[in-house]
Order: C-alpha cells, then sequence, then structure tokens
C-alpha cells in the first residue's frame, strides 16, 4: 500500500494523486518493493494504467473506473454525514458504500492500494 500525502485544490487533482498512488503500489507489487525489473505483463499492464482509468461525474459523486471494475467513488459536495472529497468504495457500479470514507482526496494522508482504497480503521492500525 501507498500513503497518498499530496493535497490536492480541486476534486480532479486529487482523484489524478490517488490513482498515481494506486499505480505506484501496483509497481511495488510487481517488482517486489524494487527487487526485480517491471516485465512482461506487469509492465503491459503500467504502461496502459492511465489509459484504462476512466473518471465520470455524476451529480453527487465522481465515479472513477479501472479497466472493467469501479475503482473508487468520490463525494463531490459536502452533506450531513461525508465531506467533499471523501473516498468511498464501491457497492456496486453505479454505488458507493457508505459505511465509511476512505479518506479524502482533497486533504490526502491516507492509504491506498493498487486494488482500490483502504478501511480509516486499517489505515489506523497501520499507522500504530
Amino acid at each position: 500500500m501507498i500513503k497518498v500525502e499530496k493535497t490536492a485544490d480541486t476534486l480532479f487533482r486529487g482523484v489524478d494523486n490517488m490513482m498515481a498512488g494506486a499505480k505506484e503500489d501496483y509497481i511495488r507489487m510487481s517488482t517486489s518493493n524494487g527487487k526485480k525489473e517491471l516485465s512482461g505483463y506487469s509492465k503491459e499492464q503500467v504502461d496502459s494504467w492511465d489509459d484504462k482509468t476512466r473518471v465520470k461525474a455524476g451529480q453527487k459523486y465522481i465515479k472513477i473506473v479501472h479497466d472493467t471494475g469501479v475503482f473508487a467513488f468520490v463525494n463531490i459536495h459536502d452533506n450531513g454525514r461525508f465531506k467533499k472529497g471523501d473516498i468511498f468504495k464501491a457497492a456496486g457500479y453505479n454505488k458507493p458504500a457508505l459505511n465509511s470514507a476512505r479518506g479524502n482526496v482533497l486533504e490526502g494522508n491516507y492509504y491506498i492500494q493498487w486494488t482500490g482504497p483502504l478501511y480509516m480503521d486499517s489505515q489506523r492500525r497501520l499507522r500504530g
């Protein structure tokens, strides 16, 4: 996993930071933390990573699709429970899991994996 520390001034820049962190995590996983060279299928995946990422804004959420699956949703507006920029895992292709935010793309300082965002509770345990 990668800690995305960068803050962002727009939601779309925050999404870019999040996906850059996910890509970095994929590279780390594929190279055994830099112990081997990126090659073959893994290199093809990294080379096409950005092209396989699609970002679509709806009325309430930005949906981030990577390859054929939903990677995450990002909250567009503050509401009673969640803040603008909060990250959610997907509950389905068109619906976020609203049980807990996984971080905030505007504030940074959250952990991400190439497979998607982590629960905040997992992040707290990792920090200590």
